[in-house]
Protein backbone atom coordinates (compact mmCIF):
# COMPACT_ATOMS: atom_id res chain seq x y z
CA UNK A 1 0.00 0.00 0.00
CA UNK A 2 1.42 3.62 -0.80
CA UNK A 3 1.33 6.39 1.46
CA UNK A 4 -1.00 8.20 -1.81
CA UNK A 5 -3.88 5.75 -1.36
CA UNK A 6 -3.91 5.77 2.67
CA UNK A 7 -7.24 7.76 3.60
CA UNK A 8 -7.49 11.03 4.40
CA UNK A 9 -8.16 12.02 8.10
CA UNK A 10 -10.56 14.90 6.43
CA UNK A 11 -13.03 11.59 5.82
CA UNK A 12 -13.75 11.81 9.56
CA UNK A 13 -15.39 14.38 8.60
CA UNK A 14 -19.14 14.57 7.03
CA UNK A 15 -19.63 17.92 6.27
CA UNK A 16 -17.15 20.99 5.88
CA UNK A 17 -17.79 23.16 8.14
CA UNK A 18 -17.82 26.72 7.87
CA UNK A 19 -14.81 28.44 8.22
CA UNK A 20 -15.15 30.61 11.29
CA UNK A 21 -16.98 26.83 12.99
CA UNK A 22 -13.75 24.89 11.56
CA UNK A 23 -11.18 27.60 13.18
CA UNK A 24 -12.89 27.05 16.16
CA UNK A 25 -12.69 23.61 16.34
CA UNK A 26 -9.00 23.88 15.40
CA UNK A 27 -8.21 26.46 18.22
CA UNK A 28 -10.31 23.84 20.90
CA UNK A 29 -8.03 21.11 19.50
CA UNK A 30 -4.59 22.93 19.95
CA UNK A 31 -5.38 24.42 23.06
CA UNK A 32 -6.83 21.15 24.54
CA UNK A 33 -3.17 19.70 23.55
CA UNK A 34 -1.30 21.95 24.86
CA UNK A 35 -3.41 21.86 28.52
CA UNK A 36 -3.19 18.03 28.11
CA UNK A 37 0.61 18.06 27.82
CA UNK A 38 0.87 20.68 30.66
CA UNK A 39 -1.65 19.42 33.15
CA UNK A 40 -3.15 15.33 31.78
CA UNK A 41 -6.06 14.62 30.38
CA UNK A 42 -8.26 15.61 33.40
CA UNK A 43 -7.93 19.42 32.91
CA UNK A 44 -11.13 21.00 33.15
CA UNK A 45 -12.90 21.56 29.94
CA UNK A 46 -13.92 25.04 30.75
CA UNK A 47 -10.14 25.77 31.12
CA UNK A 48 -9.22 24.52 27.59
CA UNK A 49 -12.56 26.80 26.04
CA UNK A 50 -10.54 29.74 28.10
CA UNK A 51 -7.88 28.99 26.30
CA UNK A 52 -8.90 28.68 22.69
CA UNK A 53 -10.98 31.65 23.22
CA UNK A 54 -14.51 30.33 22.41
CA UNK A 55 -17.26 29.57 25.34
CA UNK A 56 -17.95 26.56 26.81
CA UNK A 57 -21.48 26.33 24.29
CA UNK A 58 -18.88 25.88 21.24
CA UNK A 59 -16.54 23.91 22.95
CA UNK A 60 -19.74 21.09 23.79
CA UNK A 61 -21.11 21.94 20.32
CA UNK A 62 -18.38 20.47 19.20
CA UNK A 63 -17.24 17.59 21.46
CA UNK A 64 -19.71 16.77 23.63
CA UNK A 65 -17.85 14.97 26.07
CA UNK A 66 -13.91 14.44 27.08
CA UNK A 67 -13.76 11.39 25.79
CA UNK A 68 -14.99 12.94 22.14
CA UNK A 69 -12.25 16.06 22.73
CA UNK A 70 -9.27 13.41 23.68
CA UNK A 71 -9.64 11.42 20.63
CA UNK A 72 -9.57 14.28 18.25
CA UNK A 73 -6.49 15.54 19.82
CA UNK A 74 -4.71 12.68 19.49
CA UNK A 75 -6.45 11.88 16.17
CA UNK A 76 -5.10 15.28 14.97
CA UNK A 77 -1.55 14.41 16.46
CA UNK A 78 -1.31 11.16 14.42
CA UNK A 79 -2.52 13.00 11.27
CA UNK A 80 0.22 15.97 11.45
CA UNK A 81 3.03 13.10 12.28
CA UNK A 82 1.84 10.89 9.01
CA UNK A 83 1.48 14.18 7.00
CA UNK A 84 5.05 15.39 8.26
CA UNK A 85 6.33 12.09 6.29
CA UNK A 86 4.52 11.86 3.60
CA UNK A 87 5.72 16.08 2.74
CA UNK A 88 9.87 14.52 3.06
CA UNK A 89 8.77 11.69 0.71
CA UNK A 90 7.18 13.75 -1.84
CA UNK A 91 9.80 16.28 -1.35
CA UNK A 92 13.03 14.55 -1.45
CA UNK A 93 12.69 10.74 -2.40
CA UNK A 94 14.83 9.95 0.38
CA UNK A 95 12.84 7.26 2.44
CA UNK A 96 15.11 7.59 5.80
CA UNK A 97 14.73 11.43 5.49
CA UNK A 98 10.78 10.97 5.55
CA UNK A 99 11.37 8.81 8.70
CA UNK A 100 13.74 11.11 10.62
CA UNK A 101 10.81 13.83 9.85
CA UNK A 102 8.01 11.61 11.45
CA UNK A 103 10.66 11.28 14.69
CA UNK A 104 11.09 14.83 14.68
CA UNK A 105 7.59 15.73 14.19
CA UNK A 106 5.91 13.14 16.80
CA UNK A 107 8.43 14.97 19.56
CA UNK A 108 7.38 18.28 18.65
CA UNK A 109 3.41 17.80 18.59
CA UNK A 110 4.00 15.65 22.35
CA UNK A 111 3.02 12.54 20.84
CA UNK A 112 4.10 10.19 23.70
CA UNK A 113 2.39 12.61 26.02
CA UNK A 114 -0.59 12.26 24.48
CA UNK A 115 -1.17 8.63 23.25
CA UNK A 116 -0.88 6.78 26.96
CA UNK A 117 -4.49 8.66 26.96
CA UNK A 118 -5.85 6.73 24.61
CA UNK A 119 -5.55 3.44 26.97
CA UNK A 120 -6.78 5.04 29.87
CA UNK A 121 -9.72 7.56 29.16
CA UNK A 122 -11.84 5.52 26.16
CA UNK A 123 -12.28 2.66 23.49
CA UNK A 124 -9.47 1.92 21.41
CA UNK A 125 -11.42 0.64 18.45
CA UNK A 126 -13.17 3.62 18.22
CA UNK A 127 -13.16 4.36 13.89
CA UNK A 128 -11.40 7.83 13.85
CA UNK A 129 -8.53 6.03 16.08
CA UNK A 130 -8.57 3.58 14.26
CA UNK A 131 -8.21 4.87 10.75
CA UNK A 132 -5.44 7.43 12.65
CA UNK A 133 -3.68 4.94 14.08
CA UNK A 134 -3.63 2.55 10.62
CA UNK A 135 -2.85 5.60 8.34
CA UNK A 136 0.28 6.15 10.86
CA UNK A 137 1.20 2.34 10.56
CA UNK A 138 0.93 1.58 7.11
CA UNK A 139 2.96 5.03 6.29
CA UNK A 140 6.07 4.09 8.92
CA UNK A 141 5.81 0.42 7.75
CA UNK A 142 6.20 1.63 3.88
CA UNK A 143 9.03 4.18 4.90
CA UNK A 144 10.82 1.81 6.43
CA UNK A 145 10.80 -1.30 4.24
CA UNK A 146 12.02 1.59 1.23
CA UNK A 147 14.66 2.26 3.42
CA UNK A 148 15.72 -0.93 4.27
CA UNK A 149 15.43 -1.50 0.19
CA UNK A 150 17.63 1.47 -0.28
CA UNK A 151 20.18 -0.10 1.78
CA UNK A 152 19.39 3.30 4.37
CA UNK A 153 17.73 1.41 7.47
CA UNK A 154 19.36 -1.45 9.55
CA UNK A 155 17.29 -4.93 8.74
CA UNK A 156 16.47 -5.82 12.22
CA UNK A 157 13.92 -3.45 13.69
CA UNK A 158 10.22 -3.09 13.03
CA UNK A 159 8.09 -0.27 13.92
CA UNK A 160 6.91 -1.29 17.07
CA UNK A 161 10.59 -0.62 17.92
CA UNK A 162 11.03 2.88 16.20
CA UNK A 163 7.60 3.40 18.42
CA UNK A 164 8.74 2.45 21.80
CA UNK A 165 12.20 4.00 20.96
CA UNK A 166 10.60 7.79 19.76
CA UNK A 167 8.22 8.01 22.46
CA UNK A 168 10.93 6.62 25.41
CA UNK A 169 13.09 9.71 24.02
CA UNK A 170 10.64 12.42 23.06
CA UNK A 171 8.33 12.88 26.20
CA UNK A 172 7.75 11.87 29.64
CA UNK A 173 4.29 11.91 30.68
CA UNK A 174 1.89 14.54 30.67
CA UNK A 175 2.40 16.43 33.72
CA UNK A 176 5.27 16.48 34.33
CA UNK A 177 7.12 19.32 33.90
CA UNK A 178 8.09 17.95 29.93
CA UNK A 179 8.65 21.56 28.69
CA UNK A 180 11.80 21.39 30.47
CA UNK A 181 13.49 18.84 28.64
CA UNK A 182 12.56 20.32 25.27
CA UNK A 183 15.94 21.00 24.74
CA UNK A 184 17.44 17.43 24.52
CA UNK A 185 14.94 15.49 23.15
CA UNK A 186 15.97 16.63 19.23
CA UNK A 187 19.17 16.16 20.30
CA UNK A 188 18.87 12.53 21.73
CA UNK A 189 16.45 11.60 18.60
CA UNK A 190 18.70 11.89 16.56
CA UNK A 191 21.34 9.74 18.36
CA UNK A 192 18.89 7.18 18.18
CA UNK A 193 18.22 8.06 14.35
CA UNK A 194 21.72 7.50 13.78
CA UNK A 195 21.97 4.41 15.42
CA UNK A 196 19.39 3.20 13.04
CA UNK A 197 21.32 3.21 9.66
CA UNK A 198 23.06 0.78 8.20
CA UNK A 199 24.97 -0.91 8.28
CA UNK A 200 24.33 -1.99 11.37
CA UNK A 201 27.18 -2.21 14.17
CA UNK A 202 26.45 -4.55 16.26
CA UNK A 203 23.87 -7.49 16.43
CA UNK A 204 20.30 -6.21 18.37
CA UNK A 205 19.38 -8.86 20.95
CA UNK A 206 15.61 -10.36 20.07
CA UNK A 207 13.64 -9.79 17.43
CA UNK A 208 12.59 -7.47 15.38
CA UNK A 209 8.88 -5.38 17.32
CA UNK A 210 6.07 -4.93 14.71
CA UNK A 211 2.74 -3.30 16.41
CA UNK A 212 0.95 -6.29 16.81
CA UNK A 213 3.54 -7.72 18.67
CA UNK A 214 3.63 -4.18 20.42
CA UNK A 215 -0.52 -3.98 21.13
CA UNK A 216 -0.47 -7.75 22.65
CA UNK A 217 2.51 -7.32 25.28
Amino acid sequence: MSAATIANPAARKATRPRADALRNRERIVTAAREMFVEHGPEVPLDEIARRAGVGNATLYRNFPDRDALVREVVCSVMDRTAEAAEQALAETGDAFEALSRFVHAAADERISALCPMVSSTFDQNHPDLVASRHRVEHLIEEVMDRAKAAGQLRADVGVGDLMVAAAQLSRPPAGTGCLTHDRFVHRHLQLFLDGLRAPARSALPGTALTMEALRQA
